[in-house]
């Protein structure tokens, strides 16, 4: 029998569009299903990812209803459950890939859609190799997803612009909080997002600054080495000038010795209230975006929603023209209008790689975005795709995820 059902499996943290790709290649899946079944049959989903397919509890998303699919767009989280699981070298466990193996061919499965960030596209090369190897040639596309924009050889992620749209919303309405309390209260507010290793979430807090003395007033990013001197002044200043002081920062915050300054307080957030606290004395307020910003899809950007979930077509529709071993990428072709389209790359290009803000988006400072920054930030953030609502709340479909019947003895991973 022709293995031409497919595997999709979310890797790595999930974002708010992660489920507008998987809406896009289950329905992407299904159309040329109809048109011919010959090209592509089933599309099974891993619950929690990889582990998914090494322990056959896979999924069968024929059984859900065209309905649930198409909500799948508006809904955050990941739908079949996400994974950081990681494959070894076949030298040491040779039995996981013979475990795929023996899954693949028990339920016919030809290609294998593995929608993640750096990592996942190491390993979505990995396997492809490894099984390749092994006798078992599989067809593997990567589908880009992280919300740290982290990503090499796109012009973007899908999840990023989201998150981005988020922070820099919260910026602004809590500099509108912060400045109407800070003559006889706070005087300090922190924003920590996330990014341990690239600053882009950070400097997207940028684009609620229109003006001199908007905030943030600073912006902290893992690609500038952290002096405190420079900083406590800096913050000093803006007190006195605006009367109060907004600050964005990545998780990551570094100097010379590496990117953890702060664990010993708790986060990079809390080592500066209170190296601002000590040293300065003012009041201060920390917030931790955490997993709000990577879970707000009532805020999601309209512009990551339509490239997530035309990558998930995509996707398909190049798998069953015969490409394979390939990552899908956005390709900006103008800032204004904004356009774009989506390419490829092989997955040896990007596996591992790490995409780090260039020198050219931070100021010459080091404490805030350049102009050029924000022509390249401001339309991954525009248009609203907000969800459908029912009783004042956000109405997110849960799906059946119906298991398919196993077939093989039970494997531990």
């Amino acid at each position: 029998m022709t293995a031409n059902n497919a595997f999709y499996a979310q890797s790595g943290g999930v974002t708010a569009v992660i489920n507008a790709t998987a809406c896009g290649l289950i329905q992407a899946a299904r159309r040329l299903h109809m048109q011919d079944p010959a090209r592509i049959g089933k599309v099974y989903a891993g619950h929690d990812g990889i582990l998914g397919a090494l322990t056959e509890d896979l999924i069968d998303t024929s059984l859900e209803s065209d309905e649930d699919i198409a909500r799948l767009r508006y809904c955050p989280g990941g739908a079949f459950g996400s994974s950081r699981y990681r494959l070894g070298p076949l030298a040491t466990h040779r039995a996981h890939f013979e475990r795929l193996i023996e899954v693949f061919r028990a339920h016919q499965i030809g290609y294998f859609f593995f929608n993640g960030g750096d990592g996942t596209m190491g390993a979505a090369w990995h396997l492809s190799q490894t099984l390749a190897e092994l006798g078992y040639p599989l067809t593997v596309i990567g589908i880009p997803k992280t919300v740290d924009n982290d990503l090499a050889l796109t012009d973007t992620c899908p999840g990023f612009g989201s998150v981005a749209k988020y922070v820099a919303t919260s910026m602004r309405e809590a500099g509108f909080d912060v400045a109407s309390m800070a003559r006889t209260s706070t005087r300090v507010f922190i924003l920590e997002a996330m990014g341990r290793h690239a600053g882009w979430i950070a400097a997207a807090a940028g684009l609620a600054s229109e003006r001199e003395g908007d905030p943030p007033h600073i912006l902290l990013f893992p690609e500038v080495r952290f002096d405190a001197t420079r900083f406590l002044a800096r913050v000093d200043d803006c007190v006195r000038r605006y009367g109060y002081c907004a600050i964005a920062v990545a998780e990551g915050l570094c100097d010379d010795g590496g990117c953890d300054i702060g664990s010993g307080a708790g986060s990079a957030g809390r080592f500066l209230v209170e190296l601002i606290h000590d040293r300065l004395g003012y009041k201060y307020h920390l917030a931790l975006a955490d997993y709000l910003q990577r879970a707000a899809r009532h805020l999601a950007s309209g512009t990551d929603v339509a490239q997530a979930h035309a990558l998930g077509v995509a996707a398909v529709e190049r798998a069953v023209a015969g490409r394979r071993d390939i990552m899908l990428n956005l390709r900006r072709l103008s800032d204004r209008p904004y356009r774009w389209e989506i390419g490829e790359v092989h997955l040896s290009e990007v596996a591992n790689r790490e995409h780090r803000m260039p020198a050219e988006f931070i100021a010459p400072d080091g404490f805030h975005i350049t102009d050029a920054c924000r022509r390249y930030l401001q339309p991954l953030i525009e248009g609203e795709d907000p969800p459908p609502y029912r009783d004042g709340l956000p109405d997110y479909v849960r799906l059946a995820n119906q298991r398919v019947v196993r077939r093989l003895l039970p494997f531990a991973p």
